[in-house]
């Protein structure tokens, strides 16, 4: 009798483990993006909304990070990463083509990682 008990505590708490993982309709994520400036934080979180399933986006200038809330039954956090590369902002995963950084304003150009900043280029206070 004690073994069924405990095989079937087991179970379900191996089962909420698994549902835990499973996409939502509100999952919410947080994920560094490199910017500087209120112009980067409209593009991130414009780049962000534009990605189908994305229901809210919030980019805070001073920590760096997007906070979004997604539908995970409709996209993911790489989705929403690859977008914002595709706008010239470097995420964790991500790094957005020097051709399309290079466009950016001047004081969007942030330092990317492992590259000097150079004369006159905005630094991320």
């Amino acid at each position: 009798m004690m073994k069924s008990i405990i095989c079937i505590l087991l179970f379900c708490l191996s089962y909420t483990v698994i549902a835990q993982d499973k996409p939502t309709k509100n999952d919410k994520a947080t994920v560094e993006v490199l910017g500087n400036c209120k112009m980067c934080k409209e593009r991130i979180e414009k780049a962000a909304l534009s990605v189908k399933g994305v229901k809210y986006a919030s980019w805070d200038i001073p920590s760096g990070n997007l906070s979004f809330i997604y539908n995970g039954l409709k996209t993911n956090v790489d989705s929403v990463e690859i977008q914002i590369s595709a706008v010239g902002h470097d995420t964790k995963n991500y790094t957005a083509k020097s051709s399309i950084y290079n466009e950016l304003p001047g004081c969007c150009q942030y330092v990317r990682r492992g590259k000097v900043a150079a004369p006159g280029q905005a630094t991320k206070h």
